[in-house]
C-alpha cells in the first residue's frame, strides 16, 4: 500500500473508498501509511443496501442485478469518486463465505471490485473467489487483491 500512497502523493491524486464487505479494509490499509491524508479523501463502510443506496447507488441496479454484483460495485465506485471528487473511486461487494438472508442472490464466496478512473472515466473491475476458513482471512485476501490492482492501475 505505501508504493500506491506514495505514486499518489507524486501524482497529486485522491482515492476514496465504499466498502462492504471488507470493512473499511481498504481504508484502514491506506491509513497505516504515513501521508495518508494527503490522499485519502474519504472512505464509506455500506454494509447495508439502505446506505449503499444513501450513497447513490441505484436501488434499481441492486434490484436487477442483486447487491453482489460488478453492476453494484462500478456504482459503488463511481459515486464515492463523484461524492467526495476524487481520481479514484473504489467500490467492494460480496460474501465471504455466508448466506445474506436479506440478499439471497449472488455466489457466497465471490466479492466484486470495481476501481473507478474519474480522470478517463474508465472502470477496471474484477472478482474473486474467496476460499478460506475465516472471515478475516477472506477479507485479507480481498484486500491484497485490491493492493496489486490498485498498483496496476495508478501506476507504479
Amino acid at each position: 500500500m505505501k508504493r500506491i500512497v506514495d505514486k499518489l502523493k507524486e501524482l497529486n491524486k485522491t482515492i476514496s473508498t465504499m466498502e462492504s464487505c471488507t470493512g473499511g479494509g481498504v481504508a484502514n490499509a491506506i491509513t497505516n501509511i504515513e501521508g495518508a491524508s494527503e490522499v485519502l479523501k474519504f472512505s464509506a463502510v455500506t454494509y447495508s443496501n439502505e446506505f449503499k443506496i444513501k450513497m447513490g447507488v441505484s436501488s434499481d441496479i441492486i434490484d436487477k442485478y442483486s447487491v453482489y454484483s460488478i453492476e453494484t460495485a462500478i456504482e459503488m465506485s463511481k459515486n464515492i469518486s463523484k461524492f467526495t471528487n476524487s481520481n479514484y473511486g473504489v467500490g467492494i461487494t460480496g460474501k465471504l463465505n455466508r448466506v445474506d438472508i436479506n440478499n439471497l442472490y449472488g455466489s457466497d464466496n465471490k466479492v466484486y471490485i470495481s476501481i473507478y478512473d474519474k480522470d478517463l472515466d474508465k472502470f477496471y473491475n474484477y472478482d474473486i473467489e474467496v476460499d478460506k476458513q475465516s472471515r478475516k482471512e477472506n477479507k485479507e485476501l480481498v484486500i491484497n487483491f485490491i493492493i496489486e490492482k490498485l498498483i496496476e492501475v495508478i501506476g507504479d
